[in-house]
């Protein structure tokens, strides 16, 4: 059996780290050897904090600085949740120094600086992969057997995807979010990211044609130099096929993602953060009208179709498959181009759709 394990580092101790800390913990394949905050204090408060309920079986170092976890030889990746108008700076130095960046999204605050991030990291000779959780859930894989199985929706149509939360007061008032220099794309890089990657992912990543959006309302934290969009709505338009995505920071839960076709559609109601259960499942449905005279009947005919796989906290899991999946890559030794290669296109369409929201909603072509 083959031991060897990638050696992690985390460059920052955002929240979203929490629960990364374990899926590293579970992932077989991986260790985690240092956190790194701007102090000490911080890197040592949160090992504290996540050891507590989620104990490591070598406690990490805590690590003063990011440059200095950078400078460390005993660690070959790492995970950057640093906020996105910090991560190209850090994202380029880590490329720099010889390490696989496994990064946190929106990758950068613009398309260029994450066309840099990626060649930097090719030059390097390291993996580079976002932080997209559902791309490695096994249902994926099933929803994709069902979209080509030819009878259950036929041609493909129409895609519909939305991803929102209530957000409280306070987070409006006061989280990094809501701050144009820290998240300049607000919900859109926030959860729109999501939905869009969802839809080149059912595209099989065929560039649209030609992309709109519109800034339904915007906000800002109290020393944010400028609003940020905390709803927005975007459409793509490929041959044949229509899509389109809502995000927002005002509306109650919703993750959903509806693929329409010329034979029937298939429906997911949590493709982002999976309900909670031992089972993740999706519907298919083909519905029937018939009419006998005066009696109508629409006729539900759905399946359910499910994978064996728990939502969270579980070797099985969506987020230890993302660090599994990263850490047999770099013990492979051979980048795989297929994760740049999404992350540049998916930046790019947000990135195309924020420009036409910022002209009124004009089509934007993309070449």
């Amino acid at each position: 059996m083959n031991d060897r394990k990638c050696r992690w580092g985390i460059l920052g101790s955002a929240g979203i780290a929490q629960k990364n800390w374990q899926a590293l913990a579970l992932a077989e394949n991986a260790e985690l050897v240092a956190v790194a905050s701007r102090d000490k204090a911080r890197a040592n408060e949160f090992i504290e904090r996540c050891s507590t309920q989620v104990p490591h079986s070598r406690l990490p170092e805590a690590v003063g600085g990011y440059e200095e976890l950078l400078e460390r030889s005993d660690v070959d990746a790492i995970y950057l949740p640093l906020p996105t108008g910090l991560r190209t700076q850090w994202a380029l130095k880590v490329a720099q120094a010889g390490k696989h960046l496994l990064c946190e999204k929106p990758c950068g605050t613009s398309l260029e600086e994450v066309e840099r991030i990626v060649d930097a990291c090719k030059q390097a000779g390291v993996q580079f992969m976002d932080g997209v959780m559902f791309m490695h859930s096994d249902r994926l894989a099933k929803v994709r057997e069902v979209l080509n199985d030819d009878s259950t929706l036929g041609d493909l149509k129409r895609i519909a995807t939305q991803f929102s939360f209530r957000a409280p007061e306070d987070f409006i008032k006061e989280n990094i979010r809501m701050h144009s220099d820290l998240e300049p794309h607000g919900c859109l890089g926030d959860l729109g990211w999501y939905t869009i990657r969802f839809i080149l992912w059912a595209m099989k990543y065929a560039k649209p044609k030609v992309v709109t959006g519109r800034m339904l309302n915007s906000s800002a934290c109290s020393d944010s130099p400028h609003p940020v969009p905390t709803e927005f709505s975007g459409e793509l338009l490929f041959d044949g096929v229509s899509a389109s995505f809502y995000c927002s920071f005002l509306t109650e839960h919703q993750q959903l993602a509806h693929l329409s076709g010329s034979k029937g559609n298939l429906r997911i109601d949590d493709f982002v953060l999976p309900y909670f259960s031992n089972r993740l499942g999706f519907v298919s449905s083909s519905a029937k009208f018939d009419c006998e005279l005066c009696d109508f009947r629409m006729e539900r005919r759905e399946v359910l179709h499910e994978v064996d796989e728990y939502a969270n906290s579980h070797s099985s899991a969506q987020e230890t498959k993302l660090f599994r999946t990263f850490s047999n890559l770099v013990l492979g030794g051979v980048p795989d181009g297929h994760w740049p290669m999404i992350t540049l296109l998916t930046q790019r369409i947000m990135m195309a759709c924020m420009e036409s929201a910022q002209n009124q909603g004009r089509e934007i072509s993309i070449d």
